[in-house]
């Protein structure tokens, strides 16, 4: 536990923490980029179902898998590693608060999406990405989640061409192979989204 952590915590006051594999605790009200692990990142949202788990497949099709898919699409445009980083983490809170299908953050209003945007600020900072992505970008991205989720739609979670279409749009530019949509073990997509974060990592670097 972080001293920043445990100054938050005050006897009989509701926990609003959540406890990390790494040991860390990661405040939802105030999070701090300290309490911040790209392990925890990649176990979590690698065991977070897309589609409240509502998809064809042995596995679920989770965040973590969603998110490298997400990246590889950005990349095409935008492969400075700041952006390919960016996309990757797209989804990141969703490691704490889980993926909220989007009728439900509709009913949960702004205090959901309040809690959102706090943790997508603590994890930009902790990877020194920028708080506020240049309009381009935060539009690629954008763009490229709702051509996964399209894809998503029609091969995973039942939708029809037509149906996916007036939600996502119809996909436009180069394909995504199918392939990269058929759901894997929740350890083999956890051990590939860290993999491409430290590919991106290391290109920062150079």
């Amino acid at each position: 536990m972080t001293a920043g952590s445990a100054s938050k915590v005050k006897s009989g006051s509701p926990r609003v923490w959540q406890r990390m594999l790494s040991g860390r605790r990661l405040d939802l009200l105030d999070p701090s980029p300290l309490d911040i692990e790209i392990a925890d990142i990649a176990h979590g949202l690698a065991r977070v179902a897309r589609w409240n788990g509502q998809t064809a497949g042995a596995h679920a099709f989770s965040v973590a898998q969603h998110s490298l898919i997400v990246e590889e699409i950005v990349a095409r445009t935008f492969p400075d590693p700041r952006w390919r980083l960016a996309a990757l983490l797209h989804d990141g809170p969703e490691y704490v608060i889980g993926d909220m299908i989007s009728p439900f953050k509709n009913v949960l209003g702004t205090d959901y999406r309040a809690v959102e945007h706090r943790l997508q600020a603590a994890i930009h900072l902790r990877f020194s990405l920028p708080a506020r992505l240049p309009d381009e970008v935060a539009g690629a991205i954008k763009a490229a989640d709702k051509v996964s989720a399209f894809f998503e739609a029609t091969m995973l979670a039942g939708f029809s061409p037509k149906e996916a279409a007036g939600f996502f749009g119809r996909p436009k530019g180069e394909p995504v192979h199918p392939d990269r949509f058929a759901p894997h073990a929740a350890g083999e997509v956890d051990a590939a989204f860290l993999n491409r974060f430290n590919e991106i990592d290391a290109a920062l670097r150079t």
